[in-house]
């Protein structure tokens, strides 16, 4: 047809859209099957994968650029948990058959935008047609200093549990993308950036590797992903809900929605890091956080013990959450 637009093939698309975001000698111009990186002397690769699916992740209609801050953002993330500073990262993209230039056009400039940001480089990857709607996989690669990656599997009895930025803005802005609360008087569209657009908290890696026993990104909620970390060292905690920092737009709803509260504590995608950190330590850590303008909170302790971990409220009564964690399944 005279007026069909022509859209680029596999590799005139990865030319335009992905090579220049290789920019990093280890990928070669994207012109090999693979990318070759040795880790600086006195280093250990910190080695991440996230997978994001149009319907389950975002909506299928969001932004294209949020769409790219988002699935690499979540990586990040993995890596600031672990202590880790990103090196750069690998790509699987698998595109629907109604994709357009527009839409990659947006998609690399935010790749990009992001890359200066974080100061990393795709190294490789991989482009597919999706019988279905769009998805990413992204592999990301970070260093640590030798023997120092900081797991979920370290938390000790007595560690103080410590919480970056505030807890439930992103579960609540999911709640009002698909009209299941009613919006604030105020803050709304924090809480719908909060879902859009993750912070990872990488600015704070080496911090937490110096002063942290275990932690991990919230991703799962902030309640499913303690159980991970208790889990992995064999123990138990304990939070105060009323300490658990909220955004002012969560504040008001939590005071007015009932339900609120367990989305706060068992909601989703904050990516906001979670450490067990001992008390000797968090001064030190505090310190560093304040220098990176990252505040940090203090919400319980981990306690000896096998039982699941538990939240209690203001009179100091446990609170009743049903299921505790997000599952993609």
């Amino acid at each position: 047809m005279s007026g069909e637009v022509r859209r680029p093939g596999e590799f005139e698309l990865i030319g335009r859209f992905l090579r220049p975001l290789a920019d990093d000698p280890a990928a070669f111009g994207l012109t090999d099957d693979a990318a070759s990186f040795t880790p600086p002397p006195g280093h250990d690769l910190v080695l991440t994968k996230d997978m994001v699916a149009a319907g389950i992740h975002f909506f299928a209609d969001d932004p294209p650029a949020s769409i790219a801050r988002k699935a690499l953002r979540v990586n990040l993330s993995d890596l600031a948990a672990k202590g880790a500073e990103p090196i750069g990262y690998l790509l699987g993209l698998a595109l629907p058959s109604d994709w357009t230039v527009e839409w990659m056009e947006a998609f690399s400039a935010a790749l990009g935008e992001d890359q200066a940001r974080y100061g990393i480089a795709l190294l490789g990857g991989d482009t597919v047609r999706a019988p279905g709607g769009l998805t990413l996989s992204i592999t990301a690669i970070g260093k640590v200093p030798t023997g120092r990656m900081v797991r979920r599997s370290g938390a000790r009895a007595g560690d103080l549990l410590v919480v970056t930025g505030t807890i439930g803005d992103a579960a609540l802005g999911l709640r009002l993308r698909l009209g299941t609360i009613a919006p604030p008087a105020e803050g709304a569209d924090h809480l719908l950036d909060r879902y859009l657009h993750p912070q990872p908290r990488t600015v704070l890696a080496a911090a937490i590797g110096r002063h942290a026993h275990a932690a991990l990104d919230i991703s799962d909620g902030l309640m499913g992903d303690l159980a991970h970390m208790t889990r992995a060292s064999g123990l138990s905690a304990e939070i105060d809900a009323t300490s658990v920092p909220l955004s002012a737009a969560a504040r008001e709803l939590v005071r007015r929605d009932d339900t609120a509260l367990t989305s706060v504590l068992t909601g989703g995608d904050d990516y906001e890091i979670l450490a067990s950190v001992p008390p000797a330590r968090f001064d030190a850590f505090q310190d560093e956080a304040r220098e990176a303008n990252i505040p940090l909170t203090v919400i319980g302790r981990i306690v000896d013990g096998m039982d699941a971990p538990r939240a209690i409220d203001g009179a100091g009564r446990p609170i009743s959450m049903g299921r505790v964690s997000h599952d993609h399944f």
